[in-house]
């Protein structure tokens, strides 16, 4: 792996000092000549598009079971609004575009079938062999799972991509995870733009909620105005459009809602960053906290609504039934294959078996890898297979 650059030098054209840039990186994994018309971050982020694990987001939950409507988010729409949003925000930063772009296609590419009812199941799984992790799974996606190139496992991305995609980490799978993970050992900060996509991801799985929410009947527009920040932008949209029909209003509030976070989050970033005197992405990882954030009016308002939709979406009981009906269904599969890895398809049973003769959970492993690349309609699909005796192959 190349070492990393430690020299204070311009960041590129349009660029902040400290912003990631290709004479900052740390390198790839497996050394490869530099793309010929291309930077590295937009070749990481064109393979991130080009991968199997992106294309499968399109069938998996974000709140609901991808069969329940054409219209409801899915992970793959969720990754374009995150990046989006996310995008949008480092051009007004100074930060870079493609590595920002990449982060944020590639964050949920772990996530199981069933969304975090899918990954609850999983982890419970696998609790007493090693755990299971959406993040650590999109790493372990890109960096073994793909298997595309001639020359190695994996989608093989620059450091700053790989770093962006895992947010969350135990200090035992940090040093068991080498550099990528080393500022969990360390207390440090990942790249401003791995921190920007943090927060974008948060803002677009919020508001977006609540319009999927309001859109399936399970949220309703007066309920919603007891979250101070869904109630200012609503009588806004009512003051000024008295007469506008329910659907625009509600399209018209959420955007609002979007524009107001992500205005704070620029405006809050961009002191905190001028304040911390930062001029390399060196000195933000080395900075003792995160330095893209909101002003702390806009995080108690962000937090009421946090709180507001884990009481009144994520716990309603037509999505607790979906959750219970979803964490069976994988559960179901995990045990089965456990009790018979011959009910894997071949591909599997060879992969389990690789992994089992250098960790003694590896076809454990094997199973949650098969699992978890799965799309909602393959799980419930399978799950049939295996257990429906009415069909038999």
């Amino acid at each position: 792996m190349a070492e990393p650059a430690t020299e204070t030098r311009p960041a590129g054209p349009g660029l902040a000092p400290y912003a990631a840039a290709t004479a900052h990186s740390r390198g790839r994994r497996h050394p490869e000549p530099p793309p010929n018309h291309r930077g590295e971050f937009q070749r990481d982020r064109d393979r991130i598009v080009h991968s199997t694990a992106f294309r499968r987001l399109k069938y998996k939950t974000q709140v609901f079971v991808s069969h329940e409507g054409d219209l409801f988010r899915n992970r793959l729409t969720h990754s374009l609004e995150v990046a989006q949003i996310a995008r949008s925000s480092a051009r007004a930063l100074g930060l870079n575009e493609d590595l920002t772009e990449a982060i944020a296609l590639a964050h949920d590419l772990g996530h199981t079938p069933f969304g975090h009812a899918g990954q609850r199941a999983l982890n419970n799984c696998m609790r007493d062999r090693g755990g299971f992790e959406h993040n650590l799974q999109s790493l372990r996606i890109v960096d073994f799972l793909e298997q595309h190139y001639a020359e190695f496992d994996g989608l093989n991305l620059t450091f700053e991509t790989r770093e962006g995609v895992l947010k969350h980490c135990s200090q035992e799978n940090a040093r068991r995870l080498g550099p990528v993970a080393e500022r969990f050992l360390k207390d440090g900060q990942p790249s401003l733009e791995a921190q920007l996509t943090n927060v974008a991801d948060e803002v677009a799985y919020n508001n977006h909620d609540i319009d999927d929410g309001l859109r399936a009947g399970l949220l309703t527009m007066e309920q919603l105005c007891e979250v101070e920040l869904f109630r200012v932008r609503y009588e806004q949209v009512r003051s000024r459009y008295p007469t506008l029909e329910a659907r625009r209003v509600q399209h018209e509030t959420v955007r609002r809602m979007i524009d107001a976070l992500v205005s704070d989050l620029i405006t809050t970033s961009r002191v905190a960053v001028s304040a911390a005197g930062v001029d390399h992405p060196d000195a933000v990882r080395a900075f003792p906290e995160p330095l893209i954030r909101f002003s702390p009016e806009m995080a108690l308002q962000n937090r009421e609504l946090k709180r507001f939709l884990r009481q009144n979406l994520y716990h309603h009981h037509r999505v607790h039934r979906m959750t219970v009906k979803a964490q069976r269904i994988v559960q179901d599969l995990f045990n089965a294959f456990m009790d018979d890895a011959k009910l894997l398809p071949e591909h599997f049973q060879t992969h389990g078996r690789r992994l089992a003769e250098h960790d003694e959970h590896g076809l454990a492993r094997g199973i949650a890898d098969y699992i978890a690349g799965m799309t909602d309609r393959h799980a419930i699909r399978e799950h049939h297979r295996v257990f429906d005796l009415r069909t038999l192959i």
